[in-house]
């Protein structure tokens, strides 16, 4: 349905604002927990925006130079990958093509190798699965690479998923479970009546609800409230270009990471390469800088590239809060308030625990300590400005 299509009156047990991967895959969360009455409130399709725009990477361990809160939330949701993309074959029959060849790193330089070093030091001292290779055993790996390869790393467990087959897969099982969709609907405020959520104030009207979560992305820091100061969180959209290349045959099978970017090779023929990081606002274009910036990088890991048709680009914007981190759980000051926003890099790969962890906070008034880093509470000021 559309705004147009929400009736005067309309309630609901919970709201999802945000129809991204996060959105969906916390709607159907609540629904598969028995809650009955679940709405998806979109500002324009489910999964347009970032989601459909991202490379699909479940890869943790090969962008970690150290140990940390977000490090440990991100390997668990990619742990979960293996059971969620069977839930959904099951509940749907959709394939979203969860690829375990694995990601491989190269290093080129001696300053690349001592970072490897630290890297595969402190992931092997934790007992993860990191593997160190010469030039020799990178080339057996993937022969396309470049003859400047010094050293790779590879990481079996950090693996990837078709991020755009996963979106129709989750609007297929909310569709099925009775979740009900709002397409093309903004949302521009929640109401709050002594202390806790009463509903919310869209551009097709009113909708009574007790619990909202806000889930909306680089438009997150747009909904406000009239009636309560909300936590102060600015979710800043931060640009990433994307290009498509036909790979026929086949020049990867592995996830292909340098220090400048990345190649993700799909099982359809095509290789993405990405991705840049602009500060231009809501702006989302494709730029002649970008596309050149993409395409040094993709020639440098894999020379080859230079030569195959390039036939897709896009940009997307991905949701940063200030401090880099997601912002997750129960808002503390304001009953029946839950954020799941600011994934920034990260929202395929922590799309199922996020799903999961709020889920789970809502119906059994729990938060998974994994989820206290994260509160949307430490943004909240002492005192209404």
């Amino acid at each position: 349905m559309s705004a147009r299509s929400l009736t005067p009156g309309i309630t609901a047990d919970a709201a999802i604002v945000g129809g991204g991967v996060i959105g969906l895959t916390i709607a159907r969360a609540l629904a598969m927990r028995g809650v009955r009455n679940v709405m998806l409130i979109e500002r324009g399709s489910p999964g347009a925006e970032a989601s459909w725009a991202a490379g699909g990477i479940l890869a943790p361990q090969v962008e970690a130079d150290h140990e940390s809160d977000l490090f440990r939330l991100a390997c668990a949701s990619r742990d979960l990958y293996g059971a969620f993309a069977d839930a959904l074959r099951e509940e749907t029959g959709a394939d979203v093509e969860l690829d375990r060849t694995g990601t491989l790193y190269l290093g080129f330089t001696r300053e690349d190798e001592g970072e490897f070093r630290r890297r595969f030091t402190w992931q092997t001292e934790k007992g993860l699965r990191i593997d160190w290779l010469n030039s020799h055993d990178a080339h057996q790996l993937e022969p396309q690479i470049s003859n400047q390869v010094r050293c790779a790393l590879r990481f079996p467990n950090d693996i990837q998923v078709d991020n755009r087959k996963l979106i129709k897969a989750l609007a297929k099982a909310n569709q099925k479970l009775g979740v009900r969709v709002a397409n093309n609907c903004e949302v521009s405020a929640v109401r709050i009546n002594l202390g806790r959520v009463s509903g919310i104030e869209t551009s097709g009207g009113h909708v009574s609800v007790p619990v909202i979560v806000l889930a909306a992305g680089a438009w997150n820091s747009f909904i406000k409230s009239p009636d309560a100061f909300l936590p102060e969180i600015r979710i800043e959209p931060v640009r990433g270009q994307m290009l498509c290349f036909k790979n026929e045959p086949a020049l990867a099978r592995h996830v292909i990471y340098s220090s400048s970017g990345y190649l993700v090779p799909r099982r359809d023929g095509r290789v993405l390469a990405g991705s840049t990081s602009e500060h231009a606002g809501f702006e989302k274009r494709v730029t002649d800088e970008g596309i050149n910036a993409i395409k040094a990088m993709a020639s440098e890991i894999i020379p080859e590239l230079n030569r195959l048709p390039l036939i897709d680009s896009w940009a997307g914007f991905r949701p940063r809060a200030a401090d880099d981190l997601p912002v997750l759980g129960p808002c503390q000051a304001i009953e029946g308030l839950f954020y799941a926003t600011g994934h920034y890099r990260n929202g395929i790969l922590l799309a199922p625990i996020t799903g999961d962890l709020i889920a789970d906070a809502i119906v059994n008034g729990v938060t998974s300590t994994l989820l206290v880093p994260f509160s949307p509470d430490r943004h909240m000021s002492e005192a209404r400005p």
